[in-house]
């Protein structure tokens, strides 16, 4: 067995042909075919259960469900027909019973029909002989067989709902009921059905069925026969003419069927019954309070489809199969395309305005071929294609669709690009490379490739292979150029594979070659060729070293260089395609029969496999996702079923890498912006709408505070009157205050005296009444004392008469047992004797039962001879009648037509009398409105009158206005164009800005790249200077050898060992006479560069060096300056300290002497002191340019070299 196990996921698809291919389960599951699977498909969860069909089904003709929801009978056909029953209340919807047709050869059976209590089946087998079986299916026991029909076909049969043993079978030209009876089906109607071709019933009540033809008429039967006819189309009518009428009408428009709406499904439901109505359409119709009446309420359609290319090829569809949940909430349809649809009939009813219209009720399936199928390696995204001509794009993580596109073309092959954003498709005329966008799926390329059933991107998305019958060309996906041609197949190339590095491509074909190529030079590397086979697969090993291929020799081959190394039979099943897990586990492969094998991988030498029951047709494509997660397969059938890999224990592969899906989509810059500018709509209409409601907020508010200052102003004005009312009240509560003390203590006084005297009293009362007490209680003594003595004397007495009792009653009882022994005997023998008289009865009435049902069985079959009979009798009376009817019709007719000429004459002359009588009335009534209008008119002519001499008015105020808005509209305009002038100088200004932004970008990358260049030099000549050093400290060690010549020899060979290696004296030599001539030519230049490079620097060394002198000299100066400005302050110290001297010695002289001396020496000690301020101000500035040139001369003392000058001194 294979170490991997493949387990069904999850199916997109339904399978058409199948009769009533949709049952509902319970409220929220359906049950449909697919594949060769049935699909439980739970609607809220959207999640799939799988009830897989037999093995080597052929097809699958009809599905039934019991009424109880719990069994399911699939009608299938292998190497005989069967109905295999499946229990769905089982987890695994376990199989249950198997039946066929006995002995009986049935090829097929066409529809069948579980019973109302679940135990009875029927099944209405296929031409030629059309047999119906009558089942009680748990038993396996097969109850009774009854020849329907000789021509066929028959659409459906059906159990009464009420009745077991009733049932209807319809179809072309028939319509009949029986009833199990003796062991038999007997039919109880007899019909003539030859002009309607009947397509589907339903029972409404035990009598009652609506049964629906192919020209769109509702034949409504009571107990077997015709009562009426509805029309899908028109309003019903139970009238016999009309039935005749439209039986007439039928019969004209039978020559032109297709364009009449056939009935081909009915479903019935408490309120009527829903039935389909021509393409598209179902029908509801419901109970009228009439009797037997129905009429139609509602329509709903299935709605146009805009990823079709006409829209309304959607609403073209069939309706196959109708179906409503238990519960009447929900109504189903399949179509003949292979859609599903549903509709909640709630909102059928609330929508009474509106065209109700169904929904997918999961996606939109394929309803054709599927002849392509990719995957992508960013994004979880399947890609199929269909001879439905559309192209489908679904999400295997959400069970999804993701995008539908249909072409006008059909598509042969798809391939979806690694990134997931691309598809390319293979049609009939070409093939297109499209963008995956949002929602939609846009060509932007196009190659001229002519009926592409083969094409595939490579690993890395940079070239895709296109196969064009024996051809496969490569074109390379950025530039869209045809690379190469690979030619070398004789036959049509079925299938290709690349390598995983994209170097190499693998290729087989009808032929019988497997031919591996070169992908970049296009050569053919190996081949592999046996013409006894036509390859229709082939894939590689996760190595790329082992190719693996199947065809139509049943065999699975693997083939390693150039040889085949093993080959693994399938036995008797086609392997049509092939596919490897990137673990290089495990195989897949497709067979015709739509099996899916899982084969272990290294090949086991016997056959060993695990095969799955998946399609109803030959599997055409397979893959396995890159995580191997899923195995992905499509089939002729059109579904795409997906698998999920695991081991034998159930879980997962373990995987290499951890996937993480890009989550990127395409969209256009137009749809952008058309999104984008929807959204600015609906934001301006969210911020119009915000706006509105803010003012009616206001406006609210406004309304509010007005309300609230008018309530406030009555609340005060109550809160003021109720203040006075309160002072009122508490006034007048003061005074009754005063007057209650008053009355209270009044009041206390009369109480004292009263309670004083009523106490006096009441002690005088007591003790009359304490002595009464005392004769009371002695008088109870006695009376308790003779008392006691009497009962003592009834006690005695009654026990004395209880023992008498006693006895008497026990006597009595022992005759009582006596009777009653006698009794019980006396009933034993009348039981015994009634059940002889019972058993003699019975034996009685079955003897007269007996003889009644011969009795009565004899005068059945007496009445059954009379009224065939007076069949015959009735239907040589009847074809007797209907000649007489058709003269007296043809007399009627006769009659009619005269009468009709006669009628249409006299109806001329009174239409004409009519006619004169109208048009005098007319004149009348035209007269008076002329009247009118001529005051009308008057009354017009003096309003007009009047508003003449207001527009007057009117047109002397606009003149007005005028002149008095023509300055405005002067200033405006100057404004406008001031506005202009300075718009032109800022977009001037604006261009001039954005020029300079860009000198300055470019300027800054120059700067950048230079500073590079610079610093790359400045480093490659810090290393040089370093080699020069190193190899000068090397010499000099050199140098000391130099009166020892063997050492000075060895000291400089490893000096020419360590700098000079091999490689450089080799290059040396072998250097041409040009390069040294170049090298001389370049080394000539340097040597130039570097003498220019030195003057330069001579002559800046000497311009430096007058700069420092001359910096120097002016330094010295101003040193001078500064110590002759020292020597003046001292002087004027000195002369101030002299005036102090003198200004003590001098006060001994005259008081007027004194005063001038004093003012002179005042005098000259301001000056003084004003030159002192002045010189330390100047004393500190110079100090701060010493500070300034005593840094300058630092800067240039570490760049240059010390002088021999030195300056002078400053002194202190």
């Amino acid at each position: 067995m294979a170490a991997v196990v493949a387990q069904s996921h999850h199916i997109f698809g339904l399978r058409t042909g199948v009769n009533n291919n949709l049952l509902f389960f319970d409220e929220h599951t359906v049950v449909f075919p697919c594949g060769n699977n049935c699909v439980r498909y739970d609607l809220d969860q959207a999640c799939q259960s799988f009830i897989p069909g037999t093995e080597r089904s052929q097809s699958m003709q009809a599905m039934a469900i019991s009424a109880n929801r719990r069994y399911l009978a699939v009608a299938e056909h292998k190497e005989k027909a069967t109905i295999t029953i499946y229990d769905l209340q089982h987890e695994q919807s376990r199989r249950r019973k198997v039946l066929t047709g006995g002995e009986l050869p049935v090829r097929e059976f066409v529809c069948m029909a579980f019973s109302p209590d679940s135990k009875y089946l029927i099944g209405q087998a296929g031409g030629p002989e059309w047999t119906l079986f009558y089942w009680v299916w748990e038993k396996h026991k097969i109850m009774a067989t009854v020849k329907t029909t000789s021509t066929g076909p028959i659409h459906q049969v059906s159990f009464s709902p009420q009745d077991n043993m009733q049932i209807c079978v319809s179809g072309n030209g028939l319509f009949k009921i029986f009833r199990y009876t003796e062991g038999a089906l007997k039919q109880t109607n007899s019909v003539k059905m030859e002009q309607h071709n009947i397509l589907s019933h339903a029972w409404m009540s035990k009598e009652r069925i609506i049964a629906g033809t192919e020209t769109g008429r509702l034949l409504v039967f009571e107990s077997g026969d015709q009562r009426g006819s509805l029309s899908v189309t028109s309003k019903p009518s139970t009238q016999e003419p009309e039935r005749k009428t439209d039986r007439r009408k039928s019969e004209d428009t039978s020559s032109s069927p297709a364009l009449l709406p056939r009935v081909t499904a009915i479903s019935p439901y408490s309120k009527g019954f829903a039935c389909s109505a021509g393409p598209g359409t179902v029908c509801l119709f419901e109970k009228t309070e009439e009797k037997d009446s129905y009429k139609k309420t509602r329509e709903i359609k299935i709605p146009p489809d805009p990823c079709f290319n006409d829209p309304t090829q959607a609403e073209q569809q069939e309706i196959s199969t109708l179906c409503i949940s238990p519960s009447e909430e929900t109504l189903a349809a399949s179509t003949d395309r292979g859609q599903l649809y549903h509709i909640t009939l709630s909102s059928v009813e609330m929508s009474r305005g509106e065209q109700a219209q169904f929904e997918f009720l999961s996606h939109s399936f394929h309803s054709g071929i599927i002849t392509g199928l990719s995957i992508c390696m960013r994004k979880p995204l399947i890609a199929t294609c269909s001879l439905d001509h559309s192209v489908r794009i679904w999400n295997f993580e959400t069970n999804a669709l993701e995008l539908y596109k249909e072409f006008q073309e059909e598509s042969y092959s798809v391939a979806l690009h690694p990134s997931g954003l691309f598809i390319l498709v293979g049609f009939s005329d070409k093939i297109r490379l499209m963008n995956l966008l949002i929602d939609d799926i846009r060509t932007f390329k196009e190659f001229t490739v002519r009926g592409c059933r083969e094409c595939a991107f490579s690993h890395g998305g940079h070239m895709f292979a296109a196969v064009n019958g024996n051809v496969i060309h490569i074109y390379s996906t950025t530039t869209f150029e045809n690379v190469l041609n690979l030619k070398g197949h004789n036959g049509k190339v079925r299938s290709m594979a690349w390598s995983a590095d994209d170097s190499r491509l693998v290729s087989c074909g009808m032929d019988g070659a497997v031919y591996e190529w070169n992908a970049l030079s296009g050569k053919r590397e190996s081949e592999s060729v046996l013409k006894t086979c036509s390859y229709t697969g082939l894939t590689l090993s996760p190595d790329n070293k082992t190719i693996f291929a199947v065809g139509s020799d049943c065999t699975l081959k693997e083939i390693q260089d150039c040889q085949i190394l093993r080959e693994m039979a399938s036995d008797d099943a086609a392997y049509t395609t092939i596919a490897m897990t990137h673990s290089g586990r495990a195989l897949f492969t497709g067979t015709a029969f739509g099996t899916v094998r899982a084969i272990k991988y290294p090949l086991p030498l016997q056959k060993d496999w695990t095969e799955y029951q998946a399609h109803s047709a030959p599997i055409t494509k397979m893959v396995v996702t890159f995580d191997d997660q899923f195995l992905l397969t499509v089939s002729e059938d059109g579904c795409l079923l997906i698998w999920k890999i695991i081991d034998k224990e159930g879980r997962a592969l373990k995987r290499e890498k951890e996937m993480s899906y890009a989550e990127e989509i395409l969209i256009t810059k137009s749809d952008l912006e058309e999104k984008n500018q929807f959204m600015l709509e609906l934001k301006t209409r969210v911020d119009e709408l915000k706006m509105e409601n803010e003012y009616q907020l206001r406006l609210k508010d406004m309304n509010y505070n007005e309300k609230i200052r008018e309530l406030t102003e009555e609340f005060i004005q109550q809160i003021e009157s109720l203040k006075t009312e309160n002072q009122v009240l508490k006034t007048e509560k003061e005074k009754q205050a005063v007057t209650h003390k008053e009355a209270l203590r009044e009041g206390l006084k009369k109480h004292g005296k009263e309670q004083q005297d009523l106490e006096s009293n009441n002690n005088q009362k007591l003790m009359l009444e304490y002595d009464k007490y005392h004769e009371l209680q002695l008088k109870s003594q006695q009376m308790q004392e003779s008392y006691e003595e009497k009962l003592q004397q009834l006690e005695d007495s009654k026990v004395h008469a209880l023992e008498k009792l006693t006895q008497f009653y026990e006597a009595k009882i022992q005759e009582k047992v006596s009777a009653l022994g006698q009794c019980q005997d006396e009933t034993r023998q009348q039981l015994r004797e009634f059940e002889e008289t019972i058993k003699l009865t019975e034996e009685d009435g079955d003897r007269e039962l007996q003889d009644i049902r011969i009795r009565y069985e004899n005068k059945l079959r007496k009445e059954k001879e009379t009224n065939i009979k007076h069949e015959d009798e009735i239907r040589v009376m009847k074809k007797k009648h209907d000649s007489l009817q058709r003269e007296l019709k043809n007399k009627d007719l006769e009659i009619d037509k005269l009468k009709l000429e006669q009628n249409k004459l006299e109806g001329i002359i009174k239409s004409l009398e009519k006619d004169i009588l109208v048009l005098k009335r007319e004149v009348q009534k035209r007269d008076v409105t002329i009247n009118d209008k001529e005051k009308n008119i008057y009354d017009l002519n003096s309003k007009n009158q009047e508003l003449e001499k207001f527009k007057f008015v009117l047109d002397y105020k606009i003149t007005e206005l005028k002149k008095q808005i023509e300055p405005r509209e002067n200033v405006i305009k100057e404004m406008k164009e001031q506005t202009q002038e300075m718009e032109g100088e800022l977009a001037q200004f604006q261009q001039k800005n954005t020029q300079l932004e860009l000198t300055i970008a470019d300027l800054k990358l120059k700067l950048k790249a230079t500073d590079k260049e610079m610093h790359k030099e400045m480093q490659r000549v810090r290393n040089v200077e370093a080699l020069v050093r190193r190899i000068k400290t090397d010499l000099h060690n050199c140098v000391g050898f130099i009166q020892e010549p063997k050492k000075l020899k060895d000291s400089i060979r490893t000096l020419y060992e360590r700098y000079v290696q091999q490689s450089d004296v080799v290059e040396i030599v072998g250097v041409d006479a040009d390069i040294q001539r170049e090298n001389s030519r370049q080394k000539e230049h340097l040597e130039r560069n570097v003498a220019s490079l030195k003057r330069k620097l001579s002559n800046d060394t000497n311009v430096h060096q007058a700069y420092k002198v001359k910096t120097m000299k002016e330094n010295a100066f101003l040193i001078k300056e500064i110590n002759d400005l020292r020597k003046e302050l001292r002087l004027i110290r000195a002369q101030l300290h002299n005036y102090e001297t003198q200004e003590g010695l001098s006060k001994k002289n005259k008081c007027k002497s004194a005063t001038n001396i004093n003012m002179t020496a005042s005098a000259g000690t301001v000056t003084a002191l004003k030159f002192e301020e002045e010189a330390e101000r100047i004393i500190q500035f110079q100090r701060v340019e010493i500070q300034r040139l005593r840094q300058e001369l630092q800067n240039l003392a570490l760049s240059t070299p010390s002088s021999s000058t030195k300056l002078p001194t400053i002194i202190t």
